[in-house]
């Protein structure tokens, strides 16, 4: 299938490496970026460059292209490229709005061209293991999810820095980590309540905080940071039966699982200001700890599922309703965070 791409920067590199590794289901056609220097530097990794982004869209041998650009471009690329006969993969967030996912939505039924968006982050071995752990049941019924990311240089200093390139960590981190939990359960969300922060950029949140609450009464705490100088883990699941923590992208972690319920006294901790037996620590005899699962991840079978899906011989992955959902859940977070209330919608 000949694939080509459109914004030749970091993210749109990465792919062209992902495909390079896959001949016997892809061939490169080309890319083509608005920045000239992009273009040479595509040609001097042996790459086409197109001239134009008409010259790209007029190319009836390229069947599938890849959009990576600023999000706020997304709408118009994608629906040239499914006019022109093209089936089209688009970064994340793949639009500005539910408004404007509708609209790409349907000219992909229009057109019958597929439209899906590049959701990679399913395949992090991290989110892998807590899906493994929530769908085995390891832990019993789990009552709370964290999931986060923290960094420290703040926003990047590019278009993501501003608001009208769709810029901001809730359209940037937040689509990814939002979807990984949805990913978790079908179950709808009843209730939304987030806060922004604008540490370093008062034009786009750099930081969230946001609590999901899910019809069955269990509850998600996702979190995005950019100054953060020291990070908590990445993931912190509680269950009835234990709990499991994974601490970084290395996949240093534990689970730690009671294996006695009837021995519940323990020895009161004492501070400086009094004694605790509440939150005094269970003796070692009534607990055990485990390692993490092991899973296995390749990333590529995304592009696979995508070839497939043409082909009429797989469903996509990535489907129009899940994105539907990522983004209604996005719009409530940004609505919370604006009003400083909780916002009671079934997402």
């Amino acid at each position: 299938m000949n694939w080509a791409l459109i914004g030749y920067g970091g993210m749109g590199s990465w792919h062209v490496k992902q495909l390079q590794t896959m001949p016997g289901t892809f061939t490169i056609a080309g890319v083509h970026d608005i920045l000239p220097e992009r273009n040479r530097a595509a040609e001097q990794k042996g790459l086409r460059a197109y001239d134009t982004l008409e010259a790209l869209l007029s190319d009836s041998s390229v069947e599938l292209v890849t959009i990576a650009t600023p999000n706020d471009s997304h709408l118009p690329l994608a629906v040239a490229a499914m006019e022109s006969g093209k089936h089209v993969i688009c970064e994340k967030p793949v639009a500005l709005s539910t408004e404007e996912l509708e609209r790409m939505i349907g000219v992909s039924r229009k057109t019958r061209r597929l439209l899906t968006v590049h959701q990679n982050r399913r395949w992090d071995e991290d989110f892998l293991i807590v899906k493994k752990l929530v769908r085995e049941n390891t832990l019993g019924r789990v009552f709370n999810i964290d999931s986060r990311v923290q960094g420290s240089r703040g926003v990047p200093g590019d278009w993501r820095n501003h608001k009208e390139h769709g810029g901001g960590m809730i359209l940037d981190w937040g689509v990814h980590l939002l979807d990984q939990v949805l990913q978790l359960s079908d179950e709808p969300i009843v209730s939304v309540y987030c806060h922004t922060t604008h540490v370093t950029n008062d034009d786009v949140d750099d930081g969230f905080k946001t609590i999901l609450s899910f019809e069955s009464g269990w509850t998600a705490e996702v979190e995005v940071g950019t100054s953060h100088f020291t990070s908590l883990p990445r993931w912190y699941v509680c269950g009835e039966n234990g709990t499991a923590v994974i601490n970084d992208w290395k996949l240093d972690g534990k689970i730690v699982k009671v294996s006695d319920w009837e021995k519940r006294d323990a020895v009161p901790v004492v501070t400086a200001a009094g004694l605790t037996k509440t939150m005094a620590p269970r003796t070692d005899e009534t607990v055990k700890t485990y390692p993490l699962p092991e899973v296995q991840s390749d990333v590529r079978d995304f592009y696979r599922n995508v070839g497939a899906s043409i082909r009429g011989e797989a469903q996509p992955l990535v489907t129009h309703r899940q994105m539907l959902r990522v983004m209604k859940l996005m719009e409530a977070l940004v609505s919370s965070a604006e009003h400083c209330e909780i916002i009671h919608q079934r997402i």
